[in-house]
């Protein structure tokens, strides 16, 4: 009897682990990596309009960088460091973007009491924070940015993002990446 009670609870223990695996294994199965294929999106921003990967893709490449939620000190610190790298980002013919999961509204105030000069993605729904793969276990994104080449693929992740330093890390990394700059007028 000790015997089967043994057996049984061996064959309940594997069973247990195999659930797990399946629950856990495809999550990390579709972690976005580099040379992946960016998953679409379509979100409002701060500035009232929306926005979907796909108005980009064969046109410009496009900057992702997330942060965990607006109004809060790492936070707040990302996005003026972003600002205030404003003219060296735009130089770059980039379409560059922070996103969080709150709401459009807190948002768009976040990004007019800082004075924000890019949109700000709301991604309440938090359904492109996981297909990104950023969404925390807490429900908050990551502080991760994603760089996407103009053919929507995937050339970076920095998952170390630097608050204080965000704004020249990414002008830094997208010269690394060879991004396209804007082009010059002749008479300038």
């Amino acid at each position: 009897m000790l015997k089967q009670f043994g057996k049984t609870l061996v064959r309940s223990a594997g069973i247990t682990l195999l659930s797990a695996a399946t629950m856990i294994l495809p999550s990390l199965a579709s972690a976005l990596e580099v040379g992946d294929k960016a998953p679409d999106f379509s979100l409002q921003a701060s500035n009232g309009q929306t926005y979907s990967l796909a108005d980009f893709v064969g046109k410009q490449p496009v900057v992702l960088a997330f942060f965990p939620a607006a109004f809060t000190g790492g936070c707040t610190i990302q996005c003026k460091a972003i600002r205030d790298s404003s003219d060296e980002i735009k130089s770059y013919d980039v379409a560059y973007f922070m996103a969080s999961v709150d709401t459009v509204e807190k948002n768009t105030e976040f990004a007019k009491e800082y004075e924000l000069d890019f949109p700000v993605l709301a991604d309440p729904e938090k359904t492109m924070t996981e297909d990104y793969g950023v969404l925390s276990e807490r429900g908050f994104a990551n502080r991760w940015t994603y760089y996407i080449d103009a053919q929507g693929v995937v050339v970076k992740i920095d998952k170390s993002t630097n608050p204080s330093s965000a704004g020249k890390d990414l002008a830094d990394s997208m010269a690394a990446l060879g991004f396209p700059r804007v082009a010059q007028s002749a008479g300038l």
